[in-house]
């Protein structure tokens, strides 16, 4: 570990009540966070202007946006994704839940991809809830998905954010293999506070094997992602110690936002973070020997800055890697 590294991360603990104040207080000035997905919505409209409007699907707001494209007087379709229930649900996301979801649509893979071809995207996010009911996890959509997109749009990077898939490594393999170019799996929040925030499926040490099963059965130059939420009750500590653990498990990509509360059946919000926090977090990272590391209230795992930086990132890997002619 580097001297700065190590630096940095007795300023984290030493200053930790000056450098990550917080408050249960909604944020009062116009450049703190909103708390109604109205102001959520116009704060995210006006950051960028080239995006038609949100839809009703931001209710879960700490899942990645999900966005019309397109303009307002034309849109383009928003195609559904193995369906709108899911047979589980996590405690901070809004998705509707169902002990018997319908089955997917055979013909998705195929319609979602011809869809998203006609948009014109060059760095697409393909994500989905989690399927635990089907026998393959739905781990076959998605890799089927992303074929045809491939076929379609050889040149289109693929971002897939998926599900753990209970840790099956088959399942894992299939997605992995697929032909995306960033895998991404979400942690969601520090390993100490997994069974308070997540599905009591899902924990720490499932998701990290399935993020190195990536990186191990992905081809080379396959970039691996993951996520979390801050302002669930963690302490700087406990997010540190967790940044380790990732960044031992080979994750090259780590972003931090601020939880927001769905709706008041869902769980509460313990802090607001500051956006000196989040920067504090983001260096500390980086130092880590994370490739890249987005960190700020309004930063969710796929949003467009983040996906701007990580397409330079695997086309200057792929220029790098290519064979140069001499003259």
């Amino acid at each position: 570990m580097n001297s700065r590294l190590t630096t940095l991360g007795r300023s984290l603990k030493s200053n930790s009540t000056k450098l990550f104040s917080s408050s249960t207080q909604t944020p009062s000035t116009a450049s703190q966070f909103p708390q109604t997905l109205a102001g959520l919505r116009a704060r995210l409209a006006s950051e960028s202007p080239t995006l038609s409007d949100f839809v009703e699907d931001l209710k879960s707001n700490n899942a990645p946006y999900s966005v019309e494209v397109g303009t307002k007087k034309n849109p383009l379709p928003k195609p559904k994704w193995m369906k709108e229930s899911v047979p589980g649900g996590q405690k901070f996301c809004n998705v509707k839940t169902s002990r018997t979801p319908p089955p997917p649509d055979p013909n998705e893979p195929t319609n979602v991809a011809e869809a998203i071809a006609s948009w014109g995207l060059d760095y697409v996010v393909i994500t989905s809830v989690d399927r635990d009911d089907l026998p393959d996890q739905g781990s076959g959509h998605f890799a089927e998905t992303v074929q045809k997109l491939k076929e379609l749009k050889p040149d289109m990077l693929i971002e897939a954010l998926v599900p753990d898939f209970r840790g099956d490594p088959g399942c894992v393999k299939k997605v992995a293999r697929s032909g995306l170019d960033v895998f991404a799996h979400n942690i969601e929040t520090v390993e100490d506070l997994q069974s308070a925030v997540r599905d009591h499926r899902a924990n720490f040490k499932q998701s990290l094997e399935v993020l190195m099963m990536a990186k191990d059965h992905a081809p080379a130059g396959t970039l691996t992602k993951t996520s979390i939420m801050l302002g669930c009750g963690e302490t700087p500590d406990q997010v540190v110690k967790t940044m380790e653990k990732v960044r031992a498990a080979g994750v090259d990509v780590m972003t931090f936002g601020q939880y927001m509360r769905p709706s008041k059946r869902h769980m509460p919000v313990s802090e607001y973070i500051t956006p000196e926090a989040f920067e504090k977090y983001r260096i500390l990272g980086m130092d880590m020997g994370f490739r890249y590391v987005a960190s700020g209230p309004m930063v969710r795992s796929s949003y467009k800055a983040g996906e701007f930086y990580i397409k330079s990132m695997i086309e200057s890997d792929r220029a790098a890697s290519s064979p140069q002619l001499s003259v």
